[in-house]
C-alpha cells in the first residue's frame, strides 16, 4: 500500500520502515508531527497479520499521541513505532537493540517509551542503542506508566459520571472494562476500591483469573461485556471497538476507557453521540502515561506529574461542558482544542532533541 495514499496518512513528518535482517527486526515508526518538539509515543509489539495492518495502527497512534501530547499541556509532538511480531516468543535483546539504532538513526525527531507488549525493561535495552527512549526504572521510581495511566482514566470517569449523572460517587455503578492488562487491572482495582460493580473481559485467561481471585472482579466473555448494561463502558485493550456495528448494541451511558483509538472511524463519535453516549475522547483521558514519562524524562518531581495528571479530569469537564453548551460532541472539541494548541506553537521555534 503507498504511504501517501493511506486513508490513515495525515501529513505525516516521516514514516520509517525498519528491516534488520540479522535480528529479525521488522518495524515502522511514525513520526506525526513535531510542532510542539520532539514525537513522543510508545513503541508496541504486536503479532500483526500483515504489514499493512501494522502501518494502518501506527498511523493512526501516532496522529493520536499529537493531539494527546497538545492536550496534556507537554512540549512534545506525536509519534509512535510498532514492531511486527510476537511479544510472548520474538523478543530477543538484539532486536531491541536494533530498534534503538532505528530510532537513534531520526536523531531526536522521535522518543520511544512502552507500550502495549512492550516494558520497562525492553526499554533499558533500547536504550543501549538511542538515548532517545523514555520510561525507564530508575533506583527510585519504576519506569512503568501503566499507574499513571490508569489514574487517569479513574479520575475522568468520575468526572463523567459526575457530568452525566450529577453524581459525586461511584459507589454502586457498573462498570465493564474490557482488556485486563497493566492498564486494566489497576484501573478495575481503582474503581473496586470506590465500590463499583466490576465485569470485564480479556483474551487472556491469566489475566482474568488473577483479576477475578485479586479483586473479584466478574469475568464476562467480549460479546457479554459490551452489550451488558452498566453506566460505563471501559475499553482498555486495543482500538477500533467504537464502530458502527458496536454503538447500536452498546447498553452503557458513558464510553471512557484507556485503549488508544477507540473509534474505528472519524464519524463514530457522532454516532455515539446521537445515541446518547458520552464519549470521552481516549487521548484526553488517557494522558497519565505520557504524562508521566515525559516528566521523568525531564527530571520532574513526583508533585508535578501528580498535578500534570490531576489536571486530566478538570480538561474532561471543561471539553464536555463546551460540547453541551455548542450542541457538539466532546470528540470534536477536543481535536478542535487540539488544533488550535498546535497552530499557536507554529510561532514559535520548533524545538527537538539533539543527538
Amino acid at each position: 500500500m503507498n504511504t501517501f495514499t493511506h486513508p490513515e496518512f495525515s501529513d505525516h513528518e516521516r514514516v520509517v520502515f525498519v528491516n534488520d535482517k540479522p535480528s529479525g527486526l521488522r518495524a515502522i515508526i511514525a513520526v506525526h508531527n513535531t510542532t510542539r518538539g520532539s514525537a513522543m509515543g510508545g513503541c508496541r509489539m504486536w503479532p500483526y497479520d500483515s504489514a499493512d495492518a501494522a502501518l494502518t495502527d501506527v498511523l493512526r497512534l501516532s496522529r493520536g499521541m499529537t493531539y494527546k501530547n497538545a492536550l496534556a499541556g507537554i512540549s512534545s509532538g506525536g509519534g509512535k513505532s510498532v514492531i511486527i511480531g510476537n511479544p510472548k516468543t520474538d523478543k530477543t535483546p538484539r532486536l531491541f537493540q536494533a530498534m534503538g539504532e532505528a530510532i537513534a538513526s531520526l536523531g531526536g525527531r522521535y522518543i520511544a517509551a512502552e507500550d502495549s507488549g512492550t516494558t520497562p525493561a525492553d526499554m533499558a535495552v533500547m536504550a543501549e542503542s538511542t538515548q532517545f527512549v523514555a520510561g525507564l526504572d530508575s533506583d527510585t521510581n519504576s519506569g512503568d506508566p501503566s499507574p499513571s495511566t490508569a489514574l487517569g482514566v479513574f479520575l475522568s470517569i468520575r468526572e463523567a459520571v459526575r457530568f452525566r449523572f450529577n453524581e459525586s460517587a461511584l459507589t454502586g455503578l457498573r462498570v465493564n472494562i474490557q482488556g485486563l492488562g497493566k492498564v486494566g487491572y489497576e484501573l478495575a482495582r481503582l474503581l473496586i476500591d470506590e465500590g463499583v460493580a466490576v465485569t470485564a473481559s480479556d483474551i487472556n485467561d491469566d489475566n482474568c483469573i488473577r483479576a477475578n481471585e485479586t479483586l473479584g472482579v466478574k469475568i464476562a466473555s467480549n460479546s457479554e461485556l459490551m452489550n451488558g448494561a452498566c453506566e460505563v463502558f471501559a475499553p482498555c485493550a486495543l482500538g477500533g471497538v467504537i464502530n458502527q456495528w458496536s454503538i447500536p448494541t452498546l447498553n452503557t451511558a458513558i464510553v471512557a476507557g484507556a485503549a488508544n483509538n477507540q473509534l474505528l472511524t472519524s464519524d463514530d463519535h457522532q454516532a455515539a453521540d446521537r445515541a446518547g453516549i458520552l464519549y470521552c475522547p481516549d487521548y484526553l483521558i488517557n494522558a497519565g502515561g505520557v504524562i508521566d514519562v515525559y516528566h521523568r524524562r525531564q527530571g520532574a518531581s513526583q508533585a508535578i506529574i501528580d498535578r500534570g495528571i490531576a489536571d486530566i479530569p478538570d480538561r474532561l469537564r471543561s471539553v464536555l461542558e463546551e460540547a453541551k453548551s455548542r450542541g457538539m460532541s466532546a470528540e470534536a472539541i477536543a481535536q478542535e482544542r487540539a488544533e488550535q494548541l498546535i497552530s499557536a506553537a507554529l510561532l514559535t521555534p520548533k524545538v527537538t532533541e539533539a543527538a
